[in-house]
C-alpha cells in the first residue's frame, strides 16, 4: 500500500510549527530528491526530519533533532499503517519551547499522523488482460457482462470490434465463450489497476 498523492499539513505544538509532508516514492534516489526539493523550500526551516520505506529499504534521519525523536517515530508511522513506497518528511520551525524527547516524539509522530489522515492509501493489483474480437452483434450482447465483471480498457470499432478488458473474476470466461459461440478471449499480459484502501 502507498500514498495516491502528496498530501501535507500544519500541526502547531508550543509554538513550534511542524509541516509534514507525505508523498508516494519508488525508489531511493527519488526520496532524496524529494528531500532536497523540501529542504530548499524551507530553506530557514529548524529541521527537516525524514523517513522513506520502500520494499526492503528503510530510511530515517533525525536531522539534528536528539538521536530517535524524528525520523524513527515517523518511519513508526508509515509501518504501523502498512505503507510502502511512500516517503513523510516533517519540517520544523523551532518556538522557542524545548518539547523535551518524549514531547519531540510526539510532536514529530502526530504531524505524521495529521498529514496521513489526509491520505488516500491505495493498492497495486495485478490482473490478467484479455482481446477479443468479435462482430458488432456480439459485442452488443457482452457488453453488460463485461461492464459488472471486467476493467474495461479499451474498445475499437472497425469491420470488427476489438475489446481489451481485464478480468476482475475469471469465472466468466466460460460465460464471454457462451455467448461469442466458443471463441475465447486472447490472454495478452497484465495490468496492473489501483485501487483505493482508505
Amino acid at each position: 500500500m502507498y500514498i495516491k498523492d502528496e498530501v501535507s499539513s500544519t500541526l502547531i505544538i508550543e509554538k513550534s510549527r511542524f509541516i509534514a509532508y507525505i508523498k508516494p516514492v519508488f525508489s531511493e534516489d527519488e526520496y532524496k530528491e524529494y528531500l532536497k526539493e523540501i529542504r530548499k523550500k524551507y530553506y530557514d526551516a529548524s529541521h527537516v526530519v525524514s523517513a522513506f520505506i520502500s520494499n526492503n529499504i528503510k530510511r530515517s534521519s533525525d536531522d539534528g533533532e536528539p538521536s530517535g525523536t524524528g525520523g524513527i517515530p515517523v518511519l513508526n508511522i508509515l509501518e504501523k499503517n502498512n505503507l510502502n513506497n511512500t516517503c513523510c518528511l516533517v519540517v520544523r520551525y523551532f518556538g522557542g519551547i524545548k518539547l523535551g524527547v518524549g514531547g519531540l516524539s510526539r510532536a514529530y509522530s502526530n504531524a505524521a499522523l495529521e498529514a496521513l489522515k489526509k491520505a488516500i492509501i491505495v493498492e497495486d493489483y495485478i490482473y490478467p488482460k484479455y482481446e477479443l474480437i468479435s462482430d458488432y452483434e456480439v459485442a452488443n450482447k457482452l457488453d453488460n457482462l463485461l461492464m459488472n465483471n471486467t476493467y474495461l480498457l479499451n474498445k475499437d470499432y472497425d469491420v470488427n470490434v476489438k475489446i481489451t478488458f481485464v478480468l476482475k473474476n475469471e469465472s466468466i470466461l466460460d460465460k464471454i465463450k457462451e455467448i461469442t459461440k466458443g471463441k475465447s478471449p486472447t490472454l495478452i499480459g497484465e495490468e496492473i489497476i489501483q485501487k483505493v484502501i482508505k
